[in-house]
């Protein structure tokens, strides 16, 4: 593994430094979202307890994606979110694939949104862990290769 360094010569290079510091704070959000959750790991009940709160005034497709895909899946689900974002969080820290790490990311918390019924509120707009993450998570998975200061296998 190689660690890059950073080049800020020119305007492109002050931008690849913004992206990699997007991909740090980024990853600490996901380190800290993936810490609250590890009670699910040993207590699926609390990710049940969730989706029977927000299928309580879910729209109609939200509510069909909770019983089918969602409710069914939680003993898996209420492992893998957990791990998921820790290891999604250390590798956009450590700048390790953060076009995959990001995309992946995005893929979660798209589905998150889709879950909690976020997309259908004025909300969605204002909650610091919905459009403003998912516009750098997109960003990252746009732009993101060879980032300063990252790990490269």
């Amino acid at each position: 593994m190689t660690i890059v360094k950073a080049r800020t010569s020119t305007s492109g290079g002050s931008a690849i430094v913004a992206l990699r510091t997007l991909a740090l704070v980024l990853g600490v959000f996901f380190v800290f979202q993936g810490l609250n959750k590890l009670p699910w790991l040993l207590d699926s009940g609390i990710l049940v307890e969730r989706l029977q709160n927000w299928s309580g005034n879910a729209v109609p497709s939200q509510r069909w994606y909770i019983e089918t895909i969602a409710a069914p899946g939680v003993p898996l689900f209420a492992r893998l979110v957990p791990l998921a974002e820790l290891s999604s969080g250390a590798a956009l820290i450590l700048g390790f694939w953060p076009r995959l790490v990001a995309a992946l990311a995005l893929a979660m918390v798209a589905n998150f949104h889709f879950a909690l019924g976020s997309y259908f509120s004025w909300e969605f707009f204002i909650d610091g862990a919905g459009l403003p993450v998912m516009g750098g998570l997109l960003a990252l998975a746009i732009s993101g290769a060879r980032l300063p200061w990252s790990l490269r296998p």
